[in-house]
């Protein structure tokens, strides 16, 4: 893999370069690890809702402090649960 692109750069931006470097070194512990920690639950949540792969996205930049508003109908945002879920997964890998 010569390059990497994520969303989440958007709100977990040092894990994403983390990731980037680790599989780029062939590290498959910490590859794993932050595969297993963040992004399999993550796909689980996005999977939740047509259109969550942008909605939280936003959300999860809102909860790091760079808000950048809700998305268009008809996306809907996460609810306050998932919400709280996503909260949970930025904070573990922080």
């Amino acid at each position: 893999m010569n390059t990497y692109s994520s969303a989440v750069f958007n709100f977990v931006p040092e894990m994403a370069v983390k990731f980037y470097k680790e599989l780029r070194k062939g590290n498959k512990e910490v590859v794993k690890q932050i595969t297993n920690d963040f992004f399999i639950p993550f796909v689980d949540l996005r999977d939740r809702k047509a259109g969550y792969a942008v909605s939280l996205i936003k959300a999860g930049a809102d909860i790091v402090g760079r808000p950048a508003g809700s998305v268009r109908a008809p996306l809907v945002m996460p609810t306050q649960e998932e919400c709280q879920a996503l909260k949970k997964l930025i904070e573990r890998v922080k």
